[in-house]
């Protein structure tokens, strides 16, 4: 994305004076640098556009640097980009033009309006009145999502020559309204490892533990399992390991204004104290035992 005020990167790494822990934290859809030249490509304005967000899920896990666990956090909209699909999982209807022969363009995710270049933000509505120039896609994978993958590959991969195994956390919130099928249930928090593809059992049950003995309500996997960076990242076998965490935002923001509750500040320390608690149940791991060999 070309920066217009030329101050504000697409993505940044908040690093911890030391990496002490086997963690990486990583916030894909917190991005809320809106360029003007994006806006009026739009058919939204600037506050129905951000309904896609996840709204201050950066600020949440912004204590991850002083427990010892770099943050990986996008500046850019997920409405513009979402590095959380595969890199050209792309909707043929959305450009003018023929897009590259490897791409997706028959995914679920496409279907849905959920593409790597969205066609929509939440509840339905189209980003765009027309057809984009399809080489707007391909600048916006290029210049933006294979940096940041390449960025999360090197924090994983220096994350496992480090301490032997990675726990990747990808950060992320939900709509207030998300229900477990078949049940009155809103989870406060959805803990997901694609059905245990993606991570140790061992690992999602202290996930899980450490948010219920905080006092929320939490389920696995439904209806969040993970999406394209807990699915690619995630090798257990290998002491690669991929939850994706889902947050309920009516717990710490307004969903109607997108403004921070008053008391955000307790999520924000609530959340610390999940961190922390999850490096500790990491501390006197047996990395072959006890996750990498699952």
């Amino acid at each position: 994305m070309q920066q217009e005020t030329g101050q504000t990167p697409d993505f940044e790494v908040r690093e911890p004076a030391i990496q002490a822990i086997p963690f990486v934290f990583n916030s894909p859809h917190s991005g809320r640098n809106y360029p003007k030249s994006f806006l009026a490509q739009s058919r939204l304005d600037a506050h129905t556009i951000r309904r896609s967000e996840d709204h201050f899920v950066d600020e949440l896990y912004a204590s991850a640097p002083s427990i010892g666990a770099p943050l990986l956090l996008a500046h850019f909209p997920r409405a513009y980009l979402d590095v959380n699909r595969e890199p050209y999982e792309l909707d043929p209807r959305m450009f003018d033009g023929a897009l590259p022969p490897h791409a997706n363009t028959a995914s679920l995710r496409v279907a849905g309006g959920l593409g790597t270049v969205p066609r929509i933000v939440a509840e339905n509505l189209d980003i765009y009145p027309g057809r984009l120039p399809v080489q707007e896609a391909i600048s916006r994978v290029e210049a933006i999502y294979k940096p940041y993958h390449a960025c999360l590959r090197r924090l994983i991969s220096r994350t496992h020559s480090r301490f032997g195994f990675c726990v990747l956390i990808d950060c992320h919130s939900m709509p207030g309204t998300t229900r477990l099928a078949g049940s009155s249930l809103r989870p406060d928090f959805i803990v997901g490892d694609r059905f245990g593809a993606s991570a140790s059992s061992a690992l999602s049950d202290a996930a899980i533990g450490a948010l219920e003995d905080l006092g929320f309500r939490v389920v696995r996997n439904k209806p969040y399992a993970g999406g394209f960076i807990t699915e690619h990242y995630g090798r257990p076998r290998r002491g690669l390991h991929a939850l994706q965490i889902e947050v309920n935002r009516a717990l710490y923001i307004d969903e109607v204004t997108l403004q921070k509750r008053p008391d955000f500040s307790v999520m924000e320390s609530l959340i610390a104290t999940f961190m922390r608690r999850m490096a500790e149940f990491t501390e006197n791991l047996s990395v072959e035992t006890s996750l990498a060999a699952e």
